[in-house]
């Protein structure tokens, strides 16, 4: 049985996922635009995720562009049957690396295609609407035209399951009037907390909750507090962080992303971190 396992699952669309997986976006070059400096390690990077029991992780295709869907197909297909990918689509890359909203029909249709094709499959395991808002914070506006447009390339079997990032409660109970919202990625850690109602809303909802930059993303988490704690416990920070999140609510699913075996292999150690109760109450008043 794999250590990640003591995190526990839950239920993905119709797939059980292990509760700490994966997210592939730093296997791009810097900024996420262009290929990685080292592309043996990416390799590596993600062969050793897939050895170490993960099961679920987490792309797009306007990464790099292109760049990490490729690394995954040449990495690991044919693909592990237990293994699912979730990607997303609603932004494109400009020259600059600049990121652009791409959400009018024509656009989610070839962005669809686009991760087919780089991915190597036939059908993608999730494809999440990626709301561009104001970037990393979601903004209220309709999104049936744009959710429509992907319910429909499911009810042609090009995507198994739909989910939403970016997205306000609104937005969410709005798209699940359309198709099956099975889950919703949002920016959220232990500092950055505007989404605490938004989990316990999804968790009885059976909707898992995804956060992006678990680890406070291109400015990593900087706390004394958190450091002490770490120290207390014989772990590092982070390690500290994402079990943190793990305990927040059964509900949330971690995708931490690294391009480094060892950071990866710190990162996955922390499914076998145990909080207690009085260590999560000091946590939460950072």
């Amino acid at each position: 049985m794999s250590s990640l396992s003591k995190a526990g699952t839950y239920t993905l669309g119709d797939r059980a996922v292990n509760r700490m997986g994966y997210g592939a976006m730093q296997l791009a070059g810097p900024q996420v635009f262009g290929p990685p400096k080292d592309h043996a390690g990416a390799l590596a990077v993600l062969r050793e995720a897939i050895a170490a029991g993960v099961n679920h992780i987490d792309t797009s295709d306007f990464y790099g562009p292109h760049v990490t869907n490729r690394i995954i197909r040449e990495a690991l297909a044919p693909y592990p049957k237990e293994l699912t990918i979730v990607t997303k689509v609603g932004a494109v890359r400009g020259d600059d690396a600049s990121w652009l909203p791409a959400l009018e029909p024509h656009q989610l249709e070839q962005a669809v295609h686009d991760n087919l094709r780089n991915l190597g499959v036939d059908v993608l395991d999730v494809v999440n609407l990626r709301l561009m808002g104001d970037i990393h914070a979601p903004k209220e506006g309709s999104i049936e035209a744009q959710f429509a447009t992907l319910a429909a390339l499911r009810e042609k079997g090009l995507i198994r399951h739909l989910g939403l990032s970016n997205a306000t409660l609104t937005q969410v109970k709005e798209a699940q009037a359309i198709a099956p919202v099975v889950c919703v990625q949002n920016q959220y850690n232990l500092v950055q907390r505007g989404d605490d109602a938004m989990i316990d809303a999804l968790n009885g909802l059976g909707i898992a909750y995804v956060p992006f930059f678990p680890l406070g993303g291109f400015s990593p988490l900087q706390s004394d507090a958190l450091n002490a704690v770490a120290a207390k416990l014989g772990a590092t920070p982070m390690q500290v962080a994402l079990a943190w999140l793990l305990q927040r609510s059964p509900n949330i699913l971690l995708i931490p992303g690294t391009s480094s075996v060892g950071h990866l292999r710190e990162n996955l150690a922390s499914a076998e971190l145990v909080l207690s109760a009085e260590v999560r109450a000091e946590l939460e008043t950072i």
